[in-house]
């Protein structure tokens, strides 16, 4: 594939809607499909993670018609009304479908095997597995079921008390998944709160769901029900244009409709700790989730430290932290992120190479990364990097590159379909050159 160079931008400017939200998308699509009667879907995420859920759907029998708009339309099949899959189960470069979906096999009376790309294929499963294992799952795979793929044995599954070791939102929504066929009760515990989005969908389909401080509790359900919702902006999206407006001089972007659970506005917080400009208003509620519009202008930038308690709401956005930190006045100092390193990427590893080649002081930390901010001005660029393959570190760099001299070539921007397939287009829409 050929490389693509990134041109610098004088200023970003104007109003832009990016697309729905990936992570409530994939849930709505699980929902949809086991529930009863007709789920219309407005707004879905475009990109192929959210495709590959639906595709996987579609090979266990289920209807899902695609309109235009982003609309989709499921006939749900009910709890119990999925097929045995003919063939092996496809999950890409997502693994939130591959460890939700594992929950949702664990309970089903057939036989299935789900893999996914060589990246998926390097990320750790046994977070999901074991506690599944632990509810009377039969689950075979490499190292243990450490790795896919993984072959799955639907069993009569019971229900659980079960601490979370790492706090993980996917592997939370995997073991609520599952506990909505498991007898009894079946209770997961987070050493701190991770988004929320599986929690808000399972009760808007009518599933018996609460949460108790850090605890979060659901009951077997006898069915669940149909739905029409409309898919909020999704914040990780929006957030390359925030960044982009925050450091480029003279900027301002409005961007309407950005689902703003509080769980996954970190980088909002972050980027007003660090002195961004960025005011929220016509806040609304939609799909269970609270939306509103977001403004943001230039505004001096300046070092902060942060740790887990604020990534948790913001980890996705890692590679965007990493920017605001270069054009920051003083240091930035990101810690408790080795997470970050069997994402996608090793995303700690893959900035900083990345920051180092435009001539950025960093030290990279077993858990983390130190950026010595340059403050306002504009990087040389003229260099090439590489984006690993990873959709968050191909835009991140990207915004990157509007604020140097000589642009960034990148070696890989097809990746960005896994997420946002339309990002060049709408980046242009707003960039003055």
């Amino acid at each position: 594939m050929d490389d693509t160079l990134i041109r610098p931008a004088v200023r970003v400017s104007g109003e832009i809607v990016v697309p729905g939200d990936k992570s409530i998308s994939h849930r709505a699509v699980i929902l949809g499909s086991i529930a009863e009667g007709r789920t219309q879907i407005v707004g879905l995420a475009p990109g192929d993670d959210n495709r590959r859920t639906i595709e996987l759907f579609r090979a266990m029998g289920v209807s899902i018609k695609e309109a235009p708009h982003n609309t989709v339309f499921i006939d749900g099949v009910g709890m119990y009304g999925l097929k045995e899959p003919e063939d092996v189960l496809y999950a890409g470069n997502s693994g939130t479908t591959a460890r939700l979906m594992m929950g949702l096999l664990s309970a089903q009376p057939f036989f299935s095997v789900i893999t996914g790309d060589e990246s998926l294929r390097t990320r750790p499963m046994a977070r999901v597995t074991e506690p599944l294992t632990e509810m009377g799952a039969t689950i075979y795979g490499r190292k243990n079921a450490s790795y896919l793929p993984v072959s799955i044995k639907g069993e009569s599954l019971k229900g659980i008390n079960y601490r979370l070791p790492v706090a993980s939102a996917q592997v939370k929504s995997s073991l609520l998944l599952a506990g909505l066929y498991a007898t009894g009760e079946t209770v997961v515990e987070e050493p701190q709160r991770t988004r929320d989005h599986t929690e808000r969908m399972l009760a808007l389909f009518g599933a018996n769901i609460t949460r108790d401080e850090l605890r979060v509790r659901i009951l077997p359900a006898t069915g669940l029900k149909g739905r029409h919702l409309r898919i909020p902006g999704d914040i990780s999206s929006a957030a390359f244009f925030l960044v982009a407006a925050s450091v480029l001089e003279d900027s301002e972007v409005v961007i309407r409709d950005v689902g703003l659970n509080p769980m996954r506005c970190g980088i909002v917080d972050i980027l007003k700790k660090m002195g961004a400009c960025i005011e929220i208003f016509n806040i609304k509620e939609e799909c269970g989730e609270p939306v509103g519009d977001i403004i943001v202008k230039e505004a001096p930038l300046k070092g902060i430290e942060l740790g887990r308690a604020e990534l948790v709401a913001a980890i996705d956005e890692f590679p965007l932290l990493c920017v605001c930190a270069v054009f920051a006045e003083g240091r930035t100092t990101i810690r408790e992120a080795e997470e970050l390193r069997v994402k996608e990427s090793d995303r700690i590893e893959a900035m900083a190479e990345a920051l180092k080649k435009l001539g950025v002081e960093v030290e990279e930390l077993e858990d983390g990364i130190v950026i010595e901010g340059r403050g306002k001005g504009r990087l040389k660029g003229g260099v090439r990097l590489e984006t690993r393959g990873d959709h968050r570190i191909a835009m991140a760099l990207s915004i990157m590159a509007l604020n140097t001299e000589d642009g960034i070539e990148l070696d890989d921007t097809e990746c960005v379909a896994v997420s946002y397939p339309d990002f060049y287009k709408d980046l242009e829409e707003v960039v003055v050159r």
